[in-house]
């Protein structure tokens, strides 16, 4: 049976043992045994199928992969240890010497890395493109290439891509397209549907979110998972484990209910942020001045649970605005039930180098903030007083009722239509 997303993510893919479990079991083990010699030998022949070692399969995480497969609307997942274990398993085990990449330029700072360093050092060129510049993923695809890697909205300027239009380029250049998903989440933003062929995610952020464990997923079609995937996974050992997939399966069941009331209150944070004194400019893509607004509304259901915005005194003022909150946490975590702000300049970007940073937006005053389910009023308030303390002066007046952002709550209706 076929369930909407919210059930899937209790349900979706249970598989029980015999002794009929609630919760899905945990199988801490490193290894299997066999009934006999000759069953090893048709196992590692791959003429019957039996668990070998938790590095190549585990009950545990095949239950985790099941699951998130069935959530995205994916042939097949396999799991990681970690979210940029996952991005770098989905490159390397596809591209080789000669190959050539197109990266949308907005990434994390570690899968910038990954692009711009680790690549050529293996013999694979790359070309960063701006992410709304289509003319230049025209120019950049017009020539064969073997890979694209995009992520929308990004890290942590809050750009989109557009995906369809990307990935139609990219295929007639015969690439494959990797779209890292992980601000909107499987609830907010469906890649797989619009054109793309690989979905990578941080299960660390909003699929645990709750600060307890490290995982990664890559989702796609059965046969470049099983051919192209799997080999490279099993035989580099990024292997997530057991307990982690447990935990990650446990963090699903309630991912509906965070992600539905993260993305309310990021929404009115958003629009109050906006009109606060003392900020030059937020970004948040439910909001109508978002540069590509009618895009991001396009392909999410709603804004997402992450507002960026600049403080107009750069870095002395992010800094003392940092410092001076008493709930909101300072962490370069995200998509937890606690809210967080980094100084992405300082911190998850301080790598990629100022030229670069500028040519992002990410400017000395950029703060990021990952809204977590604190009530509503006490966010605005830590806010305000933050503010304050970073000698800006805050208007009284509460937040609206409603929300100026397009996107309604996700509780007013199902987050998508059952297939």
């Amino acid at each position: 049976m076929t369930y909407r997303p919210a059930t899937t993510l209790i349900h979706g893919e249970t598989e029980r043992t015999p002794y009929g479990e609630t919760s899905e079991a945990v199988f801490l083990t490193s290894g299997f045994v066999y009934d006999d010699a000759e069953q090893a030998e048709a196992t590692f022949a791959g003429e019957v199928t039996h668990y070998q070692y938790s590095r190549f399969g585990n009950p545990t995480v095949a239950a985790f992969e099941r699951r998130m497969a069935a959530l995205e609307g994916a042939e097949a997942c396999r799991a990681t240890a970690t979210g940029m274990a996952a991005v770098n398993a989905a490159m390397l085990s596809h591209l080789k010497s000669g190959d050539r990449v197109v990266a949308s330029r907005a990434l994390f700072g570690s899968c910038h890395w990954i692009v711009s360093t680790l690549l050529p050092r293996m013999g694979i060129s790359y070309d960063f493109v701006d992410a709304a510049d289509m003319d230049g993923w025209r120019r950049a695809l017009s020539t064969p290439a073997q890979l694209v890697l995009l992520e929308t909205p990004s890290n942590p300027m809050l750009d989109v891509v557009d995906i369809q239009a990307v990935s139609d380029l990219a295929h007639e250049a015969g690439a494959l397209v990797v779209v890292d998903n992980v601000f909107a989440t499987p609830l907010l933003q469906r890649p797989l549907e619009l054109g793309a062929d690989v979905v990578v995610y941080s299960a660390t952020k909003h699929i645990d979110g709750q600060g307890r464990v490290l995982g990664g997923a890559v989702l796609g079609r059965q046969k470049w998972i099983e051919e192209t995937l799997q080999p490279f996974v099993r035989n580099t050992g990024p292997s997530l484990s057991p307990f982690n997939a447990w935990t990650l399966l446990k963090g699903m069941e309630t991912l509906s209910l965070r992600v539905d009331a993260a993305c309310t209150r990021a929404a009115a944070l958003a629009d109050y942020l906006a009109d606060a004194p003392g900020i030059a400019r937020v970004w948040y893509p439910a909001r109508r001045d978002h540069p590509q607004h009618a895009l991001a509304m396009r392909q999410m259901t709603a804004g997402g649970t992450l507002v960026t915005f600049e403080l107009a005194g750069g870095k002395p003022a992010a800094f003392r605005f940092c410092n001076a909150l008493r709930l909101i946490a300072i962490s370069n975590n995200l998509g937890d039930s606690r809210s967080m702000v980094t100084h992405p300049a300082t911190t998850t970007h301080m790598r990629i180098g100022a030229e670069e940073r500028a040519r992002l937006g990410i400017t000395d005053g950029v703060v990021r903030l990952s809204v977590g389910l604190e009530d509503l009023a006490d966010l605005q308030e830590d806010i305000s007083g933050a503010l304050r303390a970073s000698a800006l002066r805050q208007p009284a007046a509460p937040l609206a009722a409603a929300p100026l952002c397009d996107a309604a709550p996700l509780r007013a209706a199902p987050l998508f239509a059952a297939e």
